[in-house]
């Protein structure tokens, strides 16, 4: 993932100087808290949360409904092995 050098925050920075990561969320639209000098920890606004939460919940879903589809169609072979 490439991530804008503008948005990252050293972790001593963000635990000293928190209203410097928001003000970055808000000019920038997240975040990058760097732990060891790498990516760690990424800050964004709750509405870009809400819409990342929603679009992880139909992933999941498509997940279960495409497990559910090669159980049904393997039912039998999956019988055959629990015996």
């Amino acid at each position: 993932m490439m991530v804008n050098t503008d948005y990252l925050v050293p972790m001593t920075e963000a635990n000293q100087n928190f209203s410097k990561v928001a003000r970055t969320v808000d000019e920038s639209g997240m975040a990058v808290i760097l732990k060891n000098n790498k990516p760690r920890y990424v800050v964004v606004d709750f509405d870009e949360y809400d819409a990342i939460a929603v679009a992880m919940q139909m992933r999941k879903a498509k997940i279960d409904d495409a497990v559910e589809k090669l159980i049904d169609e393997n039912m039998e072979a999956l019988l055959e092995l629990a015996k």
